[in-house]
């Protein structure tokens, strides 16, 4: 019996441990110091990728036809224009639609020779839909939007790096759940909780900021860490809901043709015409060329029911010598778990959200910027490196600058308080807006989440059963 008791202590006190604030704690804190600088990387280059394609044309105005003027120059007109360009490049193209009257149609090399054996690092051209005239040749990598971009996704550092950024996407789950459980006040401390105590010094201003910031951006700084690991490791997800070939930027089916190559193939215009039998009302958004005598043309179409707006899931397949349909891929006969896998990347970019969703998402990546600085500064003044000041507001020259310097001028603070406050306000309208849309999302696609989650958990239970069967018969043996 006391053989029993004593193993019985022995099991309670990992728990009894686990279960402790203080464990916890340096959980958090640890995870700061060592992927703190990350977090704030990921956070900071995301929220700037937000906007990549609008901070592209600033950077690069050519890239903006100021008045469109006519119709646009059909798609083999403009694939001719880029052949003539680049006329050693062979294989197949990819042309994107702009998304605007005003932008110009990118048409996608993927493996030049140039950035062969990089990861990602296609060519880009960028042609004027109303002219045909190819306005630039770029390669992935070497402009400033998708170098950042690319320092978001894999740190500059290829598939290691790819890897490595997942695997941050999870430890930053669980920094933002140990800091929600050590925020925690109880019921009664909440209000104490969310104030904001500026007169009591840098640090302690620091620090509250810290605590509000990270328990407002909590919840969809979860889902941009779940959704950045998921494409990370896409196969972890399609294993789980049962789903293939949804990968972001997936083509889904590698289909050949199998029609007698001849003098007469089908052109781009007509291939387009062909792929729009099934979905007459969906919008274009690219057109891959076939490479070689068994490439087949492949229709990408957005249905006005998808959430993905830049990488639709709508995909047509048109031979290129007979000019038959040869495949159709219609989310609208996804299963639960496909339909889930086509939300992962508009959750990530906030796109499913429209342009409300793209802003707060932009907020909440710069949030996690500030919570490295106000988290680093709180540790630094604790460790003895940084002293604690006086906080105030001084106005000067109608500008509010905020300065470190002991001050009363409770006056000044005044109009900075009522700015902040219409900012506030302007802000919890924004947040009611997306809750309401979100909430509609919720109502119109919960059966599909319920029904997911299901499915989700049926295959969890049967692994881990075939688990412990696969235990005990070893076991056994």
């Amino acid at each position: 019996m006391t053989v029993f008791s004593s193993h019985n202590n022995a099991m309670q006190f990992p728990v009894q441990r686990l279960l402790n604030r203080a464990t916890w704690v340096k959980v958090h804190l640890y995870l700061a110091l060592i992927a703190g600088f990350f977090f704030a990387l990921m956070g900071l280059t995301g929220s700037i990728s937000v906007y990549r394609e609008e901070l592209d044309e600033l950077l690069n105005p050519k890239l903006v036809i100021e008045q469109p003027e006519g119709k646009r120059q059909s798609l083999d007109k403009i694939m001719a224009a880029v052949q003539a360009a680049h006329p050693n490049r062979y294989g197949s193209w990819t042309l994107e639609l702009p998304r605007s009257a005003h932008g110009m149609i990118t048409v996608w090399y993927d493996k030049p020779r140039e950035t062969f054996f990089e990861l990602h690092a296609p060519l880009m051209v960028s042609v004027n839909p109303y002219t045909a005239e190819v306005v630039a040749g770029r390669f992935w990598g070497q402009t400033a939007t998708t170098w950042l971009l690319d320092l978001h996704t894999q740190l500059q550092l290829d598939r290691f790096g790819w890897n490595t950024v997942g695997i941050l996407g999870l430890l930053l789950v669980v920094s933002i759940g140990t800091g929600v459980y050590l925020w925690w006040p109880g019921w009664r401390g909440i209000p104490d909780a969310l104030k904001i105590r500026h007169r009591a010094g840098m640090i302690r201003f620091a620090f509250d900021l810290h605590r509000l910031i990270g328990l407002l951006s909590a919840s969809i700084l979860l889902l941009l860490a779940f959704t950045g690991f998921n494409l990370s490791y896409p196969g972890v997800l399609e294993t789980l809901v049962g789903s293939s070939g949804m990968e972001h930027g997936e083509t889904g089916r590698n289909i050949i043709s199998t029609a007698i190559p001849n003098n007469h193939p089908v052109g781009l215009e007509s291939a387009e015409f062909v792929a729009r039998a099934p979905f007459p009302r969906a919008e274009l958004r690219r057109v891959t060329t076939p490479a070689g005598d068994s490439g087949i043309y492949r229709i990408n179409l957005r249905q006005g029911s998808e959430v993905n707006h830049r990488h639709p899931y709508t995909t047509v397949w048109v031979d290129r010598w007979s000019g038959q349909v040869k495949e159709v891929r219609d989310p609208s006969a996804f299963s639960t778990g496909e339909t889930f896998a086509t939300w992962v990347w508009p959750m990530h970019t906030g796109e499913a959200f429209g342009a409300t969703g793209r802003f707060i998402w932009f907020v909440a990546g710069i949030g996690l910027f500030v919570l490295y600085v106000s988290g680093l500064l709180h540790w630094l003044h604790r460790h003895g490196k940084v002293k604690d000041r006086d906080v105030s507001f001084i106005a000067r020259d109608g500008v509010y600058a905020a300065s470190l310097a002991v001050t009363g001028a409770v006056s000044a603070l005044r109009p900075l308080f009522y700015r902040l406050q219409g900012m506030s306000y302007r802000a919890g309208l924004t947040l009611f807006r997306l809750a309401g849309l979100l909430l509609q999302r919720a109502k119109r696609d919960a059966p599909h989440v319920v029904k997911g989650c299901t499915t989700l958990w049926q295959r969890l239970r049967s692994m881990l059963i075939n688990r412990q069967k696969r235990i005990g018969k070893n076991d056994g043996e």
